[in-house]
């Protein structure tokens, strides 16, 4: 039987091109705001496209702190993609405009500082620094991903105390730039990078988190 995703549909990020990339690894996908189903899905997929502040506010908007928070309290798998990613930490800075993320993790996310003039955004094709704990990148390990973002998670600050199991943390670099490119942690699992443009390699890292469902 094919596992039940709902996208979450809260005004932010490539929902259509997300919704066929986990129908392409054989999920039942459903995009929906609809707060029951968004709540006992076996996987949430949670996108994210644009300013840290808005993706908040629309998130909020459709209680989606609160089903990403439940799911979680339940040992119930969510996934963020890049600002759907972001917005799980505790805090995201931009123009000077601090706002409050889900909190799931504590830590900031902030502008990228990549040396010697380099622009942001980053974009682009990246390889990643896995962890040899993962599930995500199983078999997918020396692959590249594709990166469009100009804010991420420039330090890792969740202690071994605060955490239930120990995180799997993927780093990735652009300019001498250190950031996290990727998250897993219990059922709570995130990339930087954007699976549903990051062709064969992605489809099989959706296909990784699909098949743990």
């Amino acid at each position: 039987m094919s596992k039940k995703v709902v996208l979450l549909d809260y005004g932010s990020g490539n929902i259509r091109s997300g919704e066929r990339a986990l129908q392409r690894v054989g999920a039942d996908v459903k995009v929906t705001s609809d707060y029951d189903e968004a709540l006992n899905a076996d996987g949430l997929l949670v996108p994210g496209v644009g300013a840290f502040e808005a993706c908040m506010t629309g998130l909020k908007a459709v209680r989606g702190d609160v089903i990403v928070d439940r799911r979680l309290s339940g040992g119930r798998p969510v996934l963020g993609i890049c600002v759907g990613m972001q917005i799980l930490f505790a805090r995201g800075i931009e123009h000077g405009v601090e706002t409050e993320g889900c909190d799931q993790w504590p830590g900031v996310v902030e502008r990228l500082q990549p040396a010697n003039g380099e622009p942001v955004p980053h974009m682009g094709w990246n390889t990643v620094d896995v962890p040899a704990e993962t599930s995500l990148f199983q078999g997918i390990e020396k692959e590249r991903f594709y990166f469009v973002h100009s804010y991420g998670v420039r330090a890792w600050e969740l202690q071994d105390a605060r955490a239930s199991v120990t995180p799997a943390v993927t780093w990735t670099s652009y300019a001498g730039d250190r950031f996290v490119a990727a998250v897993e942690n219990g059922p709570l699992s995130a990339t930087q990078f954007h699976p549903e443009k990051s062709g064969d390699a992605g489809a099989e890292l959706l296909a990784n988190w699909v098949r743990a469902l």
